[in-house]
């Protein structure tokens, strides 16, 4: 039996489709019966029999930081695919951050443990990785973490949620860990995930920034973890992405796959600098939510390149180009918006 968490999430839900695609028999933890409409509506891109397929998943009701619901939940359980995060950047969400990403990966590696499961592939992401110094230096699996800079709420709780899957395997566990940049996958178009990104442009963005990141397509993310849990392979990270790219070039291409204006404007770091104080100002005075913090005005202009080729000398592993993933995900946002 393999266990998803997460499994309602871009990645999990994908991930889903495939396992029951290859006939695994698989359990899922879900939270809100609300958000199993997205996993179903994820299976009728890629399928003819989406309804068949969700029904071989057996789900259940639980919440990783409770950890009497998840014993259930583990019965039987020999895999364990652990995609279940909390993702924002608002420096006052840090305690449910640490509570869900940290709290909430130790119950499940010690869940894990207690229960001889086999093997565990934890996501993680780029934003727990170290950097350099000089932004032209590849950001590798070796690059160290410096708890002294200025890290986002979000990369300090990934990070810690890594310790903790180490942790694990000093007890025995044997696990992988993967780090994506940023996913590119259809289906969810608001809250955190890149789909808001594809929505953003549609609608029409004003602003464009230079910054640099690595991004991935959804279906290599789970594809190389499908690889790495049959494999021997133990106690090792492997950074996931297919290229570069500065987020203007990444802007242009989206609105051009959907025949709509690219950002015509630059935001400068000036600029950014100025919204990030205000942002911060309007949450202060007003209890308004922070849309954008320091930390993430500074990557927004910041070069972060990643260095893919550990995953592609481990399994002969090769990318879907980005090009091509933006134009099938564009292609899925204008069908859903026909629909």
């Amino acid at each position: 039996m393999i266990l998803v968490t997460g499994g309602t999430g871009l990645i999990g839900s994908h991930l889903l489709y495939k396992l029951t695609s290859n006939g695994e028999k698989v359990r899922a933890v879900y939270r809100r019966e609300k958000t199993l409409g997205r996993v179903k509506h994820v299976f009728t891109y890629f399928s003819d029999n989406p309804e068949e397929l969700f029904n071989k998943i057996e789900w259940i009701k639980a919440d990783i930081n409770d950890v009497p619901a998840l014993q259930d939940a583990f019965h039987g359980v020999t895999h364990i695919y652990h995609c279940a995060a909390f993702v924002s950047f608002e420096p006052d969400k840090y305690k449910l951050l640490r509570k869900i990403n940290i709290e909430g990966t130790a119950n499940i590696v010690n869940l894990a443990l207690s229960n001889n499961v086999r093997k565990l592939c934890y996501v993680s992401s780029i934003a727990a990785l170290g950097h350099n110094e000089n932004p032209d230096e590849l950001i590798d699996e070796k690059t160290a973490w410096n708890p002294e800079e200025d890290n986002s709420v979000y990369a300090i709780t990934k990070y810690g949620a890594e310790l903790e899957v180490w942790r694990g395997t000093q007890e025995g566990l044997t696990a992988v860990i993967v780090n994506p940049g940023i996913v590119l996958g259809a289906g969810y178009w608001n809250g955190g995930s890149s789909g808001n990104l594809f929505r953003q442009i549609y609608n029409g963005m004003r602003y464009y920034v230079k910054g640099v990141v690595g991004y991935v397509d959804v279906f290599d993310v789970v594809e190389a973890m499908l690889q790495l849990m049959k494999s021997n392979i133990s106690k090792e990270g492997f950074i996931l992405i297919s290229e570069n790219l500065s987020f203007q070039e990444f802007q242009n291409k989206v609105a051009k796959a959907m025949s709509v204006d690219p950002p015509k404007k630059e935001a400068k770091p000036w600029l950014l600098q100025i919204a990030w104080r205000l942002d911060w100002l309007k949450h202060k005075l007003f209890g308004q939510r922070r849309s954008l913090s320091k930390q993430a005005a500074k990557s927004a202009v910041s070069v972060t390149k990643y260095d893919n080729s550990k995953i592609k000398e481990t399994l002969n592993f090769e990318f879907k180009a980005i090009d091509k993933s933006i134009n099938e995900v564009c292609n899925l946002y204008l069908q859903d918006l026909e629909a």
